[in-house]
């Protein structure tokens, strides 16, 4: 009765000739283990680093074990492959020797080799013996694997340094110590027809949005693609929008904005070989919000998110506001500012809008030469290449002074935008406000802004508006939007997310610290 049931393809080695893993789906593994042998050895030629080890077990039958070097932990194959040598007499039934006393944690049954050679080039290794039309794969994986460490790009002064690595199982324990529940749910899935990389989707049963997740799980089912070899091209193929400049599908390196999230009725996207993890759905404030705002006290983290906010707009608006005010609005300014600026721009050759343009390509450039340089050397020369280049065109009378401080707060203030690819968006933004100043004036602003605040109440991820909840308005939710309220305050779950369990903070609890905070302060009345 063994694979009973499932669809079977032609096993001649025509149909085999194939080297794609995807179309070995429904071949079945051989009960000929001479004939397996032949088949693995021609899908895997020139492939130095396949081993294709053939042993023979106690009660004379033969078997083999594949794997890929380099993907497995050596000594623990052998200490396996020596247990199935000194296996009692008895039929060599694939079942007996699942249920023998191997030195092996995981231990699962294939049926056909598409199943098979996920497992074996994901690191496990395959075992085939005579007679059998299944095989077994033990997970003994032991490939080398970055050390765990802080995450550079969302460092915090307050809260847990630790950050994902390359590895899929070490990522997903990572959130399993977070959330010791039987509700964090792991569905595992392969992408790409060469590369099957491994993909888990995550979630907590009980609070996620069914309707949100089956349409994960479908965006990333309908992918065709060769290979996915980082989280970017999973985003780019499962967001709403690909024309829009705004990121739909935001991604962390933080176990804790992961689980977090999670507990929010977020769907999480882990993908093998990339320390950064999916979470969807996105919304606009949620890009604006940092994982260090919920440790700090909440009058602290309120401040700080004004500040990103007022930041935010300066980093988008400041240089096309100077264009538009230095060429058609000078009245706006105070007489003596007025005359200064005149004064410096009085030997500058250019008009404004090219003064500008010249200065924010020379940052960008300054700053993605830091990015790419080695770290000993990339901080100094963006720095200090930016001091040098701005003091020189200044002296050169190629841009004025105002300009270069312009330039300045403009790039200090788009690096305090917590998520990078939302300061990417920003930075794009910049150029197109700052050509229609230069043609309209603050007239031009305003309908440049005019058409990204409509782009944004129009876009939506996974079928959630990008300005919830601001627009539509959600009023209980606004706590945690411009304002980081107190925990206390913050007893339910984000209510546009339309998730199955609401309520993060017990009633009972809050209203015994209710009672408590009432009783304190009849003590002290009555001790006043």
């Amino acid at each position: 009765m063994k694979g009973m049931g499932r669809k079977r393809k032609d096993t001649s080695n025509d149909a085999l000739e194939t080297r794609s893993v995807a179309e070995l789906e429904g071949v079945p593994i051989s009960s000929e283990i001479e004939e397996n042998k032949v088949l693995l050895e021609k899908l895997f030629s020139d492939s130095s680093d396949f081993v294709l080890r053939k042993f023979t077990l106690k009660n004379s039958v033969d078997a083999i074990a594949v794997f890929v070097d380099g993907l497995i932990d050596t000594s623990e194959v052998n200490q396996a492959l020596k247990a199935l040598m000194l296996l009692e007499d008895g039929p060599p039934d694939i079942e007996v020797i699942e249920k023998a006393l191997l030195p092996v944690c995981q231990i699962s049954r294939v049926y056909d080799y598409k199943q098979l050679l996920e497992a074996v080039l994901s690191g496990d290794t395959g075992i085939l013996v005579q007679g059998n039309e299944e095989a077994l794969t033990l997970g003994i994986r032991g490939m080398e694997k970055r050390s765990v460490n802080e995450p550079e790009g969302e460092a915090v002064v307050r809260g847990p340094r630790e950050g994902f690595v390359e590895n899929i199982r070490t990522n997903t324990s990572m959130v399993r110590r977070k959330l010791k529940t039987p509700r964090l749910k792991m569905k595992s899935m392969v992408v790409g027809r060469e590369s099957n990389t491994n993909v888990v989707i995550s979630f907590i049963e009980n609070i996620v949005d069914p309707r949100v997740l089956e349409e994960v799980e479908n965006r990333i089912k309908r992918i065709e693609i060769d290979a996915v070899l980082e989280s970017g091209y999973l985003e780019s193929l499962i967001q709403d929008n690909l024309l829009s400049p705004f990121p739909q599908v935001m991604y962390s390196e933080r176990p804790d904005t992961v689980a977090a999230s999670l507990l929010e009725g977020r769907v999480a996207i882990f993908i093998d070989g990339t320390p950064m993890v999916l979470l969807v759905p996105t919304t606009f404030w949620m890009m604006m919000q940092a994982s260090e705002d919920y440790y700090e006290r909440f009058q602290m983290g309120t401040l700080i998110r004004w500040l990103r906010y007022l930041f935010f707009v300066i980093a988008l608006l400041t240089p096309a506001i100077y264009v538009a005010i230095t060429t058609f609005h000078q009245q706006m300014l105070p007489t003596t500012l007025l005359l200064s600026i005149a004064a410096a721009r009085e030997a500058i050759p250019f008009p404004a809008i090219v003064e500008v343009l010249i200065m924010e390509v020379a940052f960008e450039a300054l700053r993605e030469a830091g990015i790419r340089l080695p770290k000993t050397v990339g901080q100094a020369v963006s720095i200090l290449g930016a001091l040098v280049v701005g003091q020189a065109a200044v002296q050169a009378g190629i841009v004025s002074a105002p300009m270069v401080i312009v330039v300045s707060i403009t790039g200090i203030a788009s690096f305090t935008i917590p998520h990078f690819n939302l300061a990417i968006a920003l930075r794009m933004l910049r150029f197109p406000l700052m050509i229609a100043a230069s043609i309209l004036g603050i007239y031009g602003i305003l309908v440049g802004l005019m058409l990204v605040i409509g782009h944004m109440a129009n876009l939506r991820s996974f079928g959630i508006p990008y300005l919830s909840p601001v627009a539509p308005m959600s009023v209980r939710d606004l706590k945690d939007v411009l304002v980081r309220a107190p925990w206390m305050k913050m007893t339910m779950r984000p209510d546009f997310m339309k998730i199955q369990n609401n309520r993060r903070i017990g009633e009972d609890f809050v209203r015994k610290e209710a009672e408590a905070d009432q009783e304190q302060l009849e003590k002290s009345e009555d001790h006043q």
